[in-house]
């Protein structure tokens, strides 16, 4: 079972779930404010490189190592 990551559309309130494949947050609650119906989210991640250093990705937006749109060109 994945955990997935849900925002809530009234508060904004950003939580994980442990969920059956395809979950789309229908049946769930915010623990904040116990609004129905979150909305889930891609999550982000993160991983220590070579150096030591930490690369965030998930998000597609390049990492800090080097000038290109997809990791996939510069390895990490």
């Amino acid at each position: 079972m994945p955990i997935y990551e849900f925002r809530c559309h009234k508060c904004g309130h950003r939580f994980e779930k442990l969920c059956s494949m395809g979950e789309n947050g229908t049946g769930l609650q915010c623990p904040e404010c116990s609004t129905t119906g979150p909305k889930r989210v891609m999550s982000g991640f993160s991983k220590k490189s070579a150096g030591g250093t930490e690369v965030a990705g998930g998000g597609g937006g390049g990492c800090s190592g080097c000038s290109s749109s997809s990791c996939s060109t510069c390895g990490h």
